[in-house]
């Protein structure tokens, strides 16, 4: 099978950007519905809700439809407001939880954040993706998980140098162009914030459940809350919040500190009217273990880490059964 190298895709995302485009721009359609009101304004009068539906429609029609990704029976993003708060070791973890929890699942794990891919250096993964005979990437796997990232197309330390219209066209391919085979679940580490990435993978595809991972610290949380909103104007079923690193006990003398903060993520779950999925505790163990690329709940199943992301699982699975009865 043929290797996708990232100066193979870059090309390729260049040629589909430059194609002459097939359909209207925004401000076409706009001027040409525009023309159409003034046109049936002067033939009739229309009443002011028909003219609101008839909007509506034109404008649900612009939007994308939403197509399930092969293979895949649900998917799960991990999102956050901003960045540092741990949501791709939340991600990994999940996913891992999810199979400790029920060995006989399947779950795949999806790196959208283009800019910064950490999936590859958490699951301890390198290489570039072979091509199937269909022409698709075959996700690399460890520990069971396939894993999917713009890491393996790029070197450690390249930067990805795309405008916007590329950074859309290479998500795009990530997700209808690999070869997941059969998943119960596909987990989506999404970038940090509220932006055009965010937006299209939930206009493309239907999402089961979005996971808001916060810190207690009230400026992680004002984030957190913006991330929450966004899902709920795109319709995306708000599972819970994760309140990571909220609380540090000290290995010598097992005194507890909040370090971020006390309960702001329960207290934000309770404004927004969603569950708190669970806490995670900040430990030396995560972090180590994550740098290794040996995420907590495969190196360490029986330390109290690793029951806080199994923990978290379970809430994500029973939260799942709920929206869906």
């Amino acid at each position: 099978m043929a290797q996708l190298t990232y100066s193979k895709l870059s090309h390729l995302l260049r040629i589909c950007v430059n194609k002459p485009k097939l359909l209207r721009t925004g401000a076409e359609m706009k001027g040409g519905g525009s023309c159409c009101v003034q046109s049936i304004r002067c033939q009739r009068s229309v009443d002011s809700k028909a003219l609101q539906e008839r909007q509506r429609q034109q404008m649900a029609k612009a939007l994308p439809k939403q197509k399930p990704i092969s293979g895949v029976k649900q998917v799960l993003v991990v999102a956050s407001g901003k960045g540092g708060v741990g949501k791709s070791t939340t991600a990994v973890n999940l996913a891992l939880g999810l199979m400790a929890n029920d060995p006989t699942l399947t779950v795949g794990l999806l790196d959208a954040d283009v800019y910064g891919p950490s999936i590859p250096k958490l699951m301890n993964l390198k290489g570039n993706p072979e091509l199937s005979d269909n022409n698709l990437m075959v996700p690399l796997t460890n520990y069971g998980i396939p894993c999917m990232s713009m890491g393996f197309l790029v070197e450690d330390v390249a930067p990805i140098v795309w405008r916007g219209l590329m950074v859309m066209s290479a998500i795009e391919k990530l997700l209808r162009q690999v070869d997941w085979g059969s998943l119960d679940y596909l987990v989506i580490d999404m970038p940090p914030g509220t932006g055009d990435v965010q937006l299209s993978i939930t206009q493309n595809i239907p999402i089961a459940g979005a996971v808001i991972v916060s810190t207690p610290q009230d400026i992680a949380l004002l984030d957190a809350r913006r991330g929450a909103e966004m899902f709920k104007k795109v319709h995306v079923p708000v599972l819970g919040l994760v309140q990571n690193m909220s609380v540090f006990q000290c290995p010598n003398c097992n005194h507890q500190t909040h370090i971020f903060g006390s309960d702001g993520a329960r207290q934000l779950a309770d404004t927004l009217g969603v569950q708190l999925l669970g806490d995670v505790p900040l430990h030396i163990n995560i972090r180590e273990m994550s740098d290794r690329g040996k995420p907590v709940v495969v190196s360490s199943p029986d330390s109290p880490e690793a029951e806080a992301y199994r923990k978290v699982a379970s809430a994500v699975v029973q939260r799942l059964k709920e929206i869906n009865t």
